[in-house]
C-alpha cells in the first residue's frame, strides 16, 4: 500500500477557508515589508517575521494581520496575492478555492472600489490558466469595524463586484459582534437576496451562541471554525440534522490559543457527532501549515484514517460552490484514488459511499446533493 503521504498528494481537493492576506507567503510579506518600510512594524527579515508570527492569543493574531494587510497598498499587490495562492495551492492538488477577500481594508485606505474588483478578476483569469486552480472569491466584514464596514462591504458586493464572487462572510473579532448584530443581520440578509451565499466565521474564539446567531440571524449556509458547538448539545443537534458545513481549520485554532494542542483538537469528535464538517488552513504561511500539511495531521496527529481523509477531501468539494458538474467530476476523482489505495478496506465501500456518506455523485444517504452545501 502506497504511504499515506503519497495518498494525500494525490488526492484531489478543494479549499475553502483560505484569506487572501493570509496566504501571503513569506517571502512576498518580506517584499512587500522592503516596499513599505512605513508599514505598521512587519519585519524584513525571515528570522524576525517568525517571531513576529508567534500570537499570544487572538487579539494579538488580529493585531498582526492588519500590519500585514496594510502593507497591501495597490492593485498589483492584490491580484500577486492571488496568483501566489494559486501557485501554492496548485502545488498540492487543490482544484477549486474560495479565497475570502475583505476589502474594506483596501478601499478604505484609499484603494478605488473597480480597481480593485479588476485586479482580483484578472488575477482569478490568470490563476486558472497559468496553475489550473479555479477561483472564487467571498467577500467578508472584519466584525469589530462595525456598520460602516459592513455597510460598504455590502455596497462593494452589490455595484462593483468581481465576476468569481460567491459569498457574503463576517470574521474578526467575535466578541464585538453583539454591538453590530442589527447592522450585520440586514447587510446579510441583502446579499442573500442579490444571490450571494453566506458564510460567516463562528464559534472559533466564543461560545455557541455565535454559532446560533450565525445560523439564525445571518441564514449561514456554512460556518467557518464552529469548533464550539460542541459546548451545546442542542446546537449539536441542529447541524447535525441540518449538515450545515463547519469549515475546521486544526492549526489556526492552535496558534490562536484557542485549542491547547493539535491532539486536542475536537475535528474527530466533531466527525463522530456526525458533522458535517471540512479540513482548511485559514492563514497558512502565518501558522506554518499548508492545506496538505493539514491533512497529514489529521492522520498522523488525530488519527484519522484514509478513508476519513477522503471523506474530508469530498466534504470540501460538496460544501462548496462549484457547479454541479464540477462537483460531480472531483467527487469521482476523489472515489477513484481512495479506492486505488485501499481505502475500499479501510470503510469506502465499492460503490463509493464513505463512512461520512459520500458517493461519487455527490449524494448522501441523508439525501445531501452535490448542488448544494447543505
Amino acid at each position: 500500500m502506497e504511504s499515506i503521504e503519497a495518498f494525500i498528494d494525490r488526492l484531489p481537493k478543494a479549499e475553502l477557508h483560505l484569506h487572501l492576506v493570509g496566504s501571503a507567503s513569506v517571502p512576498t510579506v518580506l517584499e512587500l515589508a522592503r516596499r513599505h518600510p512605513d508599514g505598521a512594524g512587519v519585519p524584513s527579515s525571515a528570522a524576525e517575521l517568525a517571531a513576529f508570527y508567534e500570537f499570544r492569543d487572538f487579539p494579538h493574531f488580529s493585531q498582526v494581520y492588519g500590519a500585514v494587510s496594510s502593507l497591501v497598498r495597490e492593485p498589483a499587490d492584490v491580484a500577486e496575492l492571488v496568483l501566489g495562492a494559486a501557485r501554492d495551492l496548485a502545488g498540492q492538488n487543490v482544484r477549486y478555492a474560495e479565497l475570502t477577500v475583505t476589502p474594506y481594508t483596501f478601499t478604505s485606505a484609499g484603494m478605488p472600489v473597480a480597481e480593485l474588483t479588476e485586479a482580483l478578476d484578472m488575477a482569478a483569469r490568470s490563476a486558472l490558466r497559468e496553475h489550473g486552480v479555479r477561483m472564487g472569491y467571498i467577500f467578508d466584514i472584519a466584525g469589530e469595524y462595525g456598520g460602516p464596514a459592513a455597510y460598504a462591504t455590502l455596497e462593494h458586493a452589490l455595484t462593483c463586484p468581481p465576476e468569481a464572487l460567491t459569498g457574503f462572510g463576517l470574521a474578526g473579532i467575535e466578541q464585538a459582534r453583539p454591538r453590530f448584530v442589527e447592522e450585520f443581520r440586514s447587510v446579510f440578509g441583502s446579499a442573500i437576496a442579490a444571490g450571494l451565499h453566506s458564510v460567516p466565521h463562528a464559534g472559533e474564539m466564543s461560545g455557541p451562541a455565535t454559532i446560533w446567531e450565525a445560523l439564525d440571524g445571518l441564514r449561514a449556509e456554512r460556518i467557518g471554525h464552529g469548533i464550539s458547538c460542541l459546548d451545546d448539545p442542542a446546537l449539536v443537534a441542529r447541524l447535525r440534522e441540518s449538515q450545515v458545513p463547519l469549515e475546521v481549520c486544526p492549526t489556526s485554532n492552535v496558534c490562536t490559543r484557542q485549542v491547547r494542542e493539535l491532539a486536542a483538537h475536537p475535528l474527530p469528535l466533531m466527525l463522530e457527532a456526525g458533522l458535517f464538517v471540512t479540513l482548511n488552513s485559514d492563514d497558512p504561511p502565518m501558522f506554518g501549515t499548508t492545506l496538505t500539511e493539514e491533512y497529514r495531521r489529521a492522520a498522523s496527529v488525530l488519527g484519522l484514517s484514509r478513508a476519513r481523509l477522503a471523506e474530508l477531501a469530498a466534504n470540501g468539494v460538496r460544501a462548496s460552490f462549484l457547479d454541479p458538474g464540477a462537483k460531480q467530476a472531483l467527487l469521482a476523482e476523489i472515489e477513484a484514488v481512495a479506492a486505488s489505495s485501499g481505502s475500499a478496506a479501510d470503510g469506502v465501500a465499492a460503490d463509493g459511499v464513505s463512512p461520512g456518506g459520500v458517493s461519487a455523485d455527490g449524494v448522501s444517504p441523508g439525501g445531501v446533493s452535490a448542488e448544494t452545501p447543505t
